[in-house]
């Protein structure tokens, strides 16, 4: 810091009024502040710092016109420049508060002059540096947004990359030589992968197929697009489909190739077969099975529901609803449909199935949903259970039915069967019972019951319960 070394001869004769000219010029806020620390003038040497507030300076003290955590500072510049301490008079940013805006940054450095006491305060204005600074910080925020967005691009990129079936190559447009091959393409090219990247692309092709792939590169790097084309690599007879997509990087063209088997699938040749013998495999099982929309309108179905069904021949199931063949009543439909969109999975539920002819038959049904097809779409097995329950009916006439396996029958049987055959259980139990207590004393037994004994001989024929060869005629 270099000072005059000549003012008091120089400046000796400053009037009052020129000095306080300077002191305006030299400044963008200048105060006067008397020992006390009360402002008693204001000088503004900008039109831009006349703000509301400013006029109500004048009388009060510095510390009541600053922003609470600019109070520290100005007690500092108020004690060095009474105590003439620090010659070299630091600057220190100061806050006024601004009604109904931001903070007004001042950067202020204060001097004690005359024997009074009294403290001159000069300013600068630091809202064109507050400005830019605020714009830096908001260019490196959107800086790192942008570096963010980049990195998780590349990562997405990445991934997909990595992890698509296809096989993938970056090739320079140029140079025809290849920059970056994904897994796939490194297992389509075997033992050739080790020194795939940085050779150039046409060598790692059958020596019949360079022709025609040299043709494609020339026609999309020059035209931007190219006809797919057929090739084979070296000792491979299966032929693949060649096609290339034009894109540029940096300061540099880079070609994007993909290899696909002819058919274009996705997939492996393997996993098409699979899928082709899964879908002759449904299409031949006994059970019934069919595909719906999440509305329960019928895709497609197997034959073994069109002959559960009784179906005439020709026809078409597809597009119509599944409730015109299934359940009692809608009730059962709904019932699934819920339980599929809550849980996702219907097992063995109980119901009928309606055939073409209006004969009910006891199904159960099961059921999946798959919201992520293409369609979104459910999954139906139906299975003809007729013949067990024919068979559990047979057994329920030889042995009575436990309670949990009347509770089973709902939904199965109509209730007034379920009531009947409840009657005749608890009827059985009594019985016995009484016979117990007895000790078999069919009188006592009767007695016991509220029955004749001719009544309850009858029973005991019913459900072939003791020796009846002593039964009275």
């Amino acid at each position: 810091m270099t000072q005059f070394v000549a003012s008091e001869q120089l400046l000796s004769d400053l009037d009052p009024g020129a000095a306080a000219s300077l002191i305006s010029a030299a400044s963008d806020v200048a105060l006067v502040i008397d020992s006390q620390g009360v402002i008693r003038d204001v000088s503004i040497g900008s039109d831009d710092l006349v703000f509301e507030g400013v006029d109500s300076w004048v009388g009060r003290h510095w510390l009541e016109t600053v922003t609470t955590e600019s109070r520290p500072k100005v007690l500092a510049m108020l004690r060095d420049a009474a105590t003439n301490t620090t010659p070299e008079r630091p600057w220190r940013q100061v806050n006024h508060p601004a009604p109904g805006g931001a903070d007004v940054p001042v950067l202020y450095s204060a001097i004690q002059v005359g024997r009074q006491g009294r403290v001159v305060a000069v300013g600068r204005d630091l809202r064109a540096v507050s400005t830019l600074q605020q714009r830096l910080v908001d260019a490196q925020q959107a800086l790192e947004r942008d570096y963010l967005r980049l990195r998780q691009t590349e990562a997405r990129y990445r991934l997909l990359f990595e992890t698509v079936t296809e096989a993938v190559l970056m090739v320079d447009a140029t140079a025809q030589s290849v920059v970056e091959a994904n897994p796939a393409a490194q297992r389509l090219f075997g033992d050739a992968a080790k020194r795939l990247v940085g050779r150039p692309f046409l060598d790692a092709l059958d020596t019949g197929s360079r022709t025609a792939a040299a043709t494609l590169l020339a026609a999309v790097r020059s035209n931007g697009r190219g006809d797919d084309v057929p090739v084979r690599l070296p000792g491979n007879p299966d032929e693949l489909v060649l096609s290339a997509s034009l894109f540029r990087q940096d300061s540099g063209t880079l070609l994007l190739l993909r290899l696909v088997p002819p058919h274009g699938s996705l997939g492996s040749p393997d996993r098409a077969r699979h899928e082709s013998s899964l879908l002759r495999v449904v299409e031949r099982v006994p059970d019934a099975f069919l595909v719906t929309d999440l509305q329960g309108k019928i895709l497609t179905a197997n034959s073994a529901f069109a002959e559960l069904a009784q179906l005439p021949a020709g026809e078409m199931v597809a597009g119509q609803s599944l409730d015109r063949w299934l359940g009692r009543s809608t009730v059962d439909l709904n019932v699934m449909m819920g339980t599929l969109k809550q849980h996702g999975v219907v097992r063995l539920f109980p119901t009928t199935l309606r055939t073409a002819y209006g004969t009910p038959l006891n199904v159960e049904i099961s059921a999946v949903s798959v919201p992520e097809g293409d369609p979104p779409c459910l999954g139906f097995t139906i299975r003809d259970v007729e013949r067990r329950l024919a068979n559990d009916a047979l057994a329920a006439r030889e042995l009575p039915r436990s309670p949990g396996q009347l509770a089973e029958l709902v939904g199965r049987v109509p209730m007034k069967d379920i009531v009947s055959e409840t009657t005749d259980l608890i009827e059985r139990m009594c019985i016995e019972a009484a016979l117990n207590l007895t000790h078999d004393n069919r009188a006592s037994a009767a007695e016991m019951l509220g029955l004749s004994r001719q009544s309850l001989y009858v029973k005991l024929r019913r459900y072939g319960l003791g020796d009846l060869g002593g039964e009275p005629n």
